[in-house]
C-alpha cells in the first residue's frame, strides 16, 4: 500500500510539473525552462540529502546517473512538443508508452503480480489510451499566441521519443532504488540531467536563463520534480516495476484537468472516461497491496 501511496504522490507532481512546464514552455524556448530547472532541483535535493540519511553505492549512482540522462533528454523533447502541440494530447501519448514499457520489461525479468494486480494494470494502459483520444483544442490555440496547436508527424515524433526516454527513466530509477541510499541516486540523477541540457543549450547558443514569471515557473517545476522523482524512487523500493510505473504513469489525469480549468482545453467524454478508468485501476493495484 506504502508503494502504491507513493506512486500516485509521484503521478500527482508529474503531472502538475508537465502542465507548468507546458505553459512556461509557451512563452520562451523549452530548452531555456530547464537550463534553470534542473540546477534548482539539484539544489533542492542536496538540502534534502543529509535529512534523508542514506549511503551512496557505487551501482546506485551509475543507475541514477543513467536516469538523469534519459530524463534531460525526455522532458526536453517532451517540453518541445508540448510547445508546439495540445497538451491534452501530448502528455496522456507519452504515458502510453512511459506505463506500456516498464510493466514489459518488469514481466520479462520475472515480476509475477497477482490477478487483480493484472487487471488493474490491463485497466491503466487502457485508461491512458483513452484519455489519449485527441479533442478540439482552440482554446490552447488562443493561449498560444492565437495558434491552434495541432498533433502534426513532428510533435508525433517528439511525444513517442520522449514517451521511450521516461520509460528508461524509470526503469533506471528502479534500478537505483536500495534500501539504504536515500536520495543519493536522485542527486546523481539531477546532475547528471543539468549536465546534459547545460551541454546542449551551449552548443546550440541557447544558454539563455528565462526571466519573470517564467523564471518563477522554473523554480517550482524543479520543486515538483524533485517530490515526483524522490516518490516514486522510494516506491520502487518497496514496490514491483510493472505495478509501480504503471500508477505512477497515470500523471495525465492531474495535467488533463488542469488544462480544462486553467486554460480552457475542451476534453471529449472519451478521455473523461478514461480518467474514470484511470481510478479503477489504481484501486484494483492498490486492493494486491
Amino acid at each position: 500500500m506504502t508503494a502504491v501511496l507513493l506512486a500516485l504522490l509521484a503521478a500527482v507532481g508529474y503531472g502538475v510539473s508537465d502542465f507548468v512546464g507546458g505553459v512556461a514552455s509557451r512563452r520562451v524556448a523549452a530548452l531555456r525552462v530547464v537550463i534553470v530547472s534542473y540546477p534548482v532541483s539539484v539544489i533542492v535535493v542536496a538540502v534534502a540529502v543529509p535529512v534523508v540519511g542514506g549511503s551512496p553505492t557505487p551501482s546506485s549512482l551509475v543507475w541514477g546517473a543513467l536516469s538523469g540522462i534519459a530524463g534531460g533528454v525526455a522532458v526536453w523533447w517532451f517540453y518541445l512538443a508540448l510547445a508546439g502541440g495540445p497538451m491534452a494530447v501530448v502528455s496522456p501519448v507519452t504515458a502510453v508508452l512511459v506505463a506500456g514499457v516498464p510493466v514489459l520489461i518488469g514481466l520479462a525479468v520475472g515480476e509475477r503480480p497477482g490477478v487483480l494486480a493484472y487487471v488493474g494494470i490491463v485497466a491503466a494502459l487502457v485508461a491512458v489510451v483513452l484519455v489519449s483520444r485527441e479533442s478540439p483544442d482552440e482554446a490552447a490555440g488562443e493561449v498560444a499566441g492565437g495558434r491552434v496547436l495541432r498533433f502534426t508527424p513532428r510533435i508525433a515524433l517528439l511525444t513517442v521519443a520522449s514517451g521511450v526516454a521516461f520509460a528508461a527513466t524509470f526503469v533506471c530509477l528502479d534500478r537505483a532504488g536500495e534500501d539504504d541510499t536515500g536520495l543519493w541516486p536522485l542527486l546523481a540523477s539531477r546532475l547528471a540531467a543539468t549536465a546534459l541540457v547545460w551541454a546542449v543549450a551551449l552548443s546550440t547558443g541557447a544558454f539563455s536563463a528565462p526571466r519573470g514569471s517564467v523564471l518563477h515557473l522554473a523554480a517550482g517545476i524543479a520543486v515538483l520534480d524533485v517530490v515526483a522523482n524522490a516518490a516514486l524512487l522510494f516506491a520502487f523500493q518497496d514496490g514491483l516495476l510493472s505495478l509501480t510505473s504503471v500508477i505512477a504513469s497515470l500523471y495525465p489525469a492531474a495535467t488533463v484537468l488542469l488544462a480544462m480549468v486553467m486554460l480552457g482545453e475542451r476534453v471529449g467524454t472519451v478521455q473523461k472516461v478514461g480518467m474514470v478508468v484511470a481510478l479503477g485501476a489504481v484501486a484494483l493495484i492498490a486492493g494486491t497491496g
